[in-house]
């Protein structure tokens, strides 16, 4: 081993401890000791600069400041298959323990996505209490986080450097998925108003190790992952993540191919470098929406989950690929400095049908109880297309230190991003004028692409965000944290489709404090309150869907030149350990306000102007771990009993825009997930899951509101052998037809009962 590479710790994606039944790993530890073992005679047996190497110069060269081998047992680390917590994550930054991170953090971990079959992003998304969809682009296009949009996808990471809008996802690459809520504009950058989801890689680790998954299921559904490990050397491992999955649920289809291989050197050394390349594709024909009745201004899904009703010709075909170079270079055991680049393209094409009842008679059948298997159904083109280039830059420093007498726990960095987007979202083509009936699902009916090329809008921004952040231990048991940041935001808005072509320039810089206390008494509480902002620049994700060219002072022109969206977010709350400390609960009562608010919905002539000013005040729960040794828990709790527009459109203007006084639309009171596991022999564990979402109104259609609902989901596993398991999920148990996402009109339907058997072997 090189001396000039002493040992540091080794992080806990390395460090793996032995445990039980088909996902067991043996004990890294004691090469961690070889390692370091290794690292001391390499010093001690370094050449003087003369070729001579002298007593006392090999005890001066084995002298090094003291280095701690950090190891931790597999159910609290990161990559854990094993358990439904951890206790660790980079969210904020750098490695952090979650009780030390100021804000309501949930954490999906690998063992609740595979208990749970959770293979597309979207299904660990509903998973997740204070999260909703709006309907009608399909994707995770307009998510909500405690009723705050997510920007298009403009808050959701992959190993903290922001993923591509508009694009599917999936989860066959997760080591987990951790949701930090509440503003984060200080380490994001712009968005981040109700939160940021961040999706964790698989990284290579020290062992020789492979597995494979086989899925079959309801809808033929046939899924093969593989996972394969394979240590280089001391230093180094080759991960290989592969997925093929097809599925055909009576028309609406899906058929993924993803590959990720990744090659880490220099693990657990002074520097560390990984490269790796990601690449997904997906290719299907969406189930765009249902139309609804009402009935006394509730929304009634009536229309079976499972019936498809738009063409056979409709398809939404999406490709993300992407290369990440990283390095970290360990100045001390206290000093870290991560840099990360990245460069990706992503596309996607859209085409679909709007589902509407037609008309019987000359007389409207969207009220209640009014349809049969006769009544019209129509089927109106959807189209959206675009391409994206996303190159970013990201180093982050990390450093314990002490000073003034304090220990400070330091994390600043740097980050650039630039990204060129092109679209085109009215690019549907004619209509067909096929039509099919409520009795007729799947008809089979198909029409020849017509749309031709399309001509596509232009998007160009650059960003540049410098940070900083100090926490201070002031006693052993009081930490004081403060942060700021300062993002500088260009962007290049060109509309192609206008005669003449248009375009507009914006430039922001703008500030992002962080502010907090944390108070622990014991390694088992702690205490925290804080202070967040962020917000959202007139020119981001939204230049993505606007028409400019209408005359100078139009509407959309305003939007552009508008000032930025700005949130803030309060927070109190605590962490404790609890069940001997294999369980970890967090409580949290928060008030999140975004002012300078836009809201590009609203069907009316002033859709794109600033609306005002809106709020949600609630709290959060979150407790995942074991109870007993055979009992684990996953459970996760929204509860926004306030929440409100306060300025905007005057109540009582015309139409069904949302005015102040309301309820801000996709914000249910209550959303809350529920996972839990048993062992009830040696072999055998069962579980049961539990998804339950209050009723909440859809953007644009201020006078009805879908139906609370809760769906019921089992599993149980069997190990065959301590290498093989076999694996049976039932999803929606009870069959629940409900509106899963919204939109004024429409809404798209939770998926129908599906059964799956899995079967998994570890080699």
């Amino acid at each position: 081993m090189p001396a000039t590479s002493p040992v540091l710790p080794l992080d806990a994606a390395t460090t793996a401890l032995a445990t039980t039944g088909p996902c067991a790993r043996p004990a890294l530890l004691p090469l961690g000791a070889l390692l370091l073992a290794g690292s001391v005679s390499a010093w001690a047996q370094s050449p003087t600069p003369g070729g001579a190497t002298t007593a006392g110069d090999a005890a001066a060269s084995a002298t090094l400041p003291t280095v701690t081998v950090q190891g931790s047992s597999q159910a609290d680390s990161p990559g854990a298959k094993t358990s439904l917590r951890t206790k660790t994550s980079r969210i904020g930054k750098g490695e952090q323990a979650l009780r030390d991170i100021p804000q309501s953090v949930t954490v999906m971990t690998e063992h609740l996505i595979d208990d749970r079959n959770l293979d597309d992003f979207r299904e660990v998304l509903k998973t997740t209490a204070g999260v909703t969809f709006q309907a009608g682009e399909t994707g995770e296009e307009d998510v909500r986080l405690r009723g705050f949009s997510l920007g298009q996808a403009g808050d959701i990471y992959v190993d903290g450097l922001k993923d591509a809008a508009l694009i599917e996802r999936d989860t066959f690459n997760h080591d987990r998925v951790e949701v930090l809520k509440g503003s984060a504009s200080m380490l994001f950058g712009k968005g981040s108003t109700g939160g940021v989801v961040n999706q964790v890689s698989k990284q290579p680790f020290l062992m020789t190790q492979h597995e494979a998954d086989l899925t079959v299921g309801s809808g033929q559904e046939v899924r093969a992952t593989g996972d394969f490990n394979i240590q280089t050397s001391p230093d180094s491992a080759l991960r290989i993540n592969a997925l093929h999955h097809e599925a055909d649920n009576h028309g609406a289809s899906v058929n993924k191919k993803g590959i990720a291989p990744t090659f880490r050197w220099g693990i657990g050394l002074r520097d560390e470098f990984s490269a790796g390349l990601y690449y997904l594709e997906t290719d299907g024909v969406p189930l765009y929406n249902h139309p609804w009745y009402t009935s006394n201004g509730k929304i009634v899904p009536t229309l079976p989950a499972k019936n498809y009703y738009g063409l056979a010709s409709d398809h939404l075909q999406t490709r993300s690929a992407y290369a990440t170079l990283s390095h970290t270079h360990r100045f001390d055991q206290d000093t870290t400095l991560k840099t990360t680049l990245r460069h990706g393209n992503y596309e996607r094409d859209l085409w679909a049908s709007v589902v509407r009842f037609g008309q019987t008679n000359g007389a409207a059948t969207n009220f209640e109880n009014r349809h049969n298997d006769n009544t019209p159904i129509t089927r109106t083109p959807k189209g959206r297309v675009g391409s994206s280039e996303l190159t970013q830059l990201q180093s982050d420093l990390s450093n314990k230190f002490e000073a003034w007498g304090k220990k400070h726990e330091l994390i600043a960095g740097v980050d650039v991003s630039y990204e060129n987007a092109r679209r085109n979202n009215s690019f549907a083509g004619s209509a067909s004028g096929l039509t099919t009936t409520v009795g007729t699902p799947n008809d089979g009916a198909w029409r020849p692409d017509d749309r031709g090329d399309p001509v596509l809008n232009s998007f160009k921004s650059q960003t540049i965000g410098v940070y900083a952040q100090d926490t201070v231990s002031i006693t052993d048991q009081v930490k004081l944290l403060g942060g700021l940041r300062v993002d500088r935001f260009s962007t290049k808005n060109r509309t192609n489709t206008c005669d003449p072509v248009q375009s507009i320039e914006i430039e922001d810089t703008l500030l992002s404090p962080r502010l907090g206390v944390i108070y622990q008494p014991s390694e088992v509480a702690s205490y925290y309150a804080s202070f967040g902002s962020s917000f959202n620049t007139s020119g981001d994700t939204y230049a993505h869907g606007i028409n400019i060219c209408n005359t100078a002072g139009s509407n959309n022109e305003k939007l552009l030149n508008t000032a930025p969206e700005k949130s803030r977010n309060v927070e109190i709350g605590g962490k404790f350990e609890l069940f001997e400390q294999k369980a970890s609960l967090g409580v949290a009562l928060f008030h999140s306000e975004k002012y300078n608010e836009r809201n590009t919905d609203e069907p009316t002539a002033d859709s794109y102007l600033l609306s005002g000013k809106r709020h949600a005040t609630g709290m959060e729960f979150n407790l995942a771990g074991r109870i007993t040794p055979k009992w684990e828990v996953f459970y996760n709790h929204t509860w926004i009993p306030t929440a409100k527009i306060d300025s905007g459109r005057p109540a009582g203007s015309t139409g069904n825009a949302q005015q102040e006084g309301d309820r801000p639309a996709l914000t249910p009171k209550h959303s809350a997930s529920l996972w839990t596991t048993y062992r009830v022999l040696p072999k055998l564990r069962v579980g049961a899951g539990l998804n339950y979402r209050g009723e909440q109104s859809p953007e644009g259609a201020r006078q009805v509101v879908a139906q609370s609902f809760t769906t019921v989901d089992a599993m149980a596993e069997y190990n065959v052998t301590d290498a093989t398991s076999l694996k049976l999920n039932v999803t929606n148990l009870t069959d629940k037809l409900y509106a899963d996402s919204l939109y004024r009109g429409f809404y798209a339907p939770g998926a129908a009962r599906t059964v799956q058997l899995s079967l998994k072997t570890l080699f």
